[in-house]
């Protein structure tokens, strides 16, 4: 299969769907970042995002392949799986690409930047954490999110 080549902002695309996502994912100015813990509206690190000028997009989920957990009850850690995922409550966040960096510097030791698949079937860029950092943690799956696993232990 032969893909021709397209240029969009000095950067060289592949045709096709591929292609389609990167361009929805980032343009030389911003990037759209899928949320799922303490960088979301109202929570302990969301002045991260705000003190580099991102701007909430939506609140979204992702596709029901990804497992949560509670790392030491102080933020989640999400990663992606082949079975016993959920669908988990993210916020989509448009933020400029000379802040991406910042804000991950200022995350939790063991999370990450990578690509995550929206309900939609929309990819952007999102926090993930690495799975060993999920190792021995609490399980959280089952809530569908940080938001409302924090509501459920209240409510204990």
């Amino acid at each position: 299969m032969q893909l021709s080549s397209q240029w969009r902002d000095g950067l060289r695309f592949e045709s096709g769907t591929q292609a389609a996502n990167c361009a929805r994912m980032s343009s030389s100015d911003f990037t759209f970042l899928a949320v799922n813990g303490t960088l979301m509206r109202g929570l302990e690190l969301n002045p991260n995002l705000l003190s580099v000028g991102a701007s909430f997009v939506r609140e979204d989920a992702t596709v029901p392949e990804y497992r949560l957990f509670s790392i030491n009850d102080r933020h989640p850690g999400m990663y992606r799986t082949a079975t016993g995922g959920t669908a988990v409550a993210v916020e989509v966040w448009k933020v400029p690409t000379g802040g991406l960096a910042e804000i991950l510097v200022k995350e939790p030791a063991g999370l990450c930047i990578g690509k995550v698949r929206l309900a939609s079937g929309e990819e952007v860029l999102g926090v993930l954490a690495e799975a060993i950092l999920c190792t021995g943690q609490r399980e959280i799956t089952e809530f569908g999110g940080w938001r409302a696993y924090c509501a459920a232990k209240v409510q204990d």
